[in-house]
């Protein structure tokens, strides 16, 4: 899975016909609303705002909207490029001014996945991995055993606290979980506390 971290755009013309693509990042449907309702202050007079999103990659939700396109003519072709791509956590908007000719169905199928496609080709991706989260909490005394676990596994730090003992949160890549874990195991008798805390997802820097 990959999702982006900003705004990218592309610019498709057909026919008189103008396609502008957004692709931005969305964590969730308000998101979704913002930035759709950031391009239609931006693009009043457009003729369509069409759009698609995928959502949540534990338990993937997916949209799209071909506002006033014929059915499946806008919207899904958009859909389908962001599920070709693998693209999560992000909504693609494809914003079409009328030209005067008209497309026709597969001319329109088309001008929306090519303006999508362009959109994609333009963004800097960025790969989504799942992992496992955990919590530890420690002794001063304890630090050399939690170096060791970061220097034998990439492991992410995602929140410290530093009072009279060390709560770390780690996030822990889901394909070496089970390694992860029987290596904590290993010591949990040396730590205050040990907790697996869920399962999340982590942007590559």
């Amino acid at each position: 899975m990959q999702t982006v971290t900003q705004t990218y755009t592309s610019d498709y013309r057909i026919r008189g016909s103008k396609f502008f693509g957004y692709l931005g990042p969305a964590a969730n449907q308000d998101d979704v609303e913002n930035f759709l309702g950031r391009l239609r202050n931006e693009h009043p007079s457009a003729s369509h705002h069409c759009y698609a999103w995928r959502l949540n990659p534990s338990e993937p939700l997916e949209f799209d909207q071909d506002d006033g396109e014929p059915r499946g003519t806008a919207g899904l072709p958009i859909l389908n490029v962001m599920r070709s791509a693998h693209l999560m956590n992000a909504v693609l908007v494809s914003v079409r001014y009328f030209g005067g000719t008209k497309l026709g169905k597969p001319g329109l199928i088309e001008a929306y996945g090519k303006s999508s496609e362009l959109c994609i080709k333009n963004a800097v991706l960025k790969r989504i991995i799942p992992v496992e989260t955990w919590l530890l909490r420690y002794e001063y005394t304890e630090q050399t055993l939690v170096n060791k676990l970061r220097n034998d596994f990439p492991i992410i730090e995602l929140e410290s606290t530093y009072l009279e003992d060390i709560t770390i949160e780690f996030a822990c890549p889901a394909n070496i979980n089970q390694k992860f874990s029987a290596a904590l195991n290993g010591f949990e008798h040396k730590l205050t506390h040990l907790e697996h805390t869920g399962t999340s997802y982590h942007i590559e820097q």
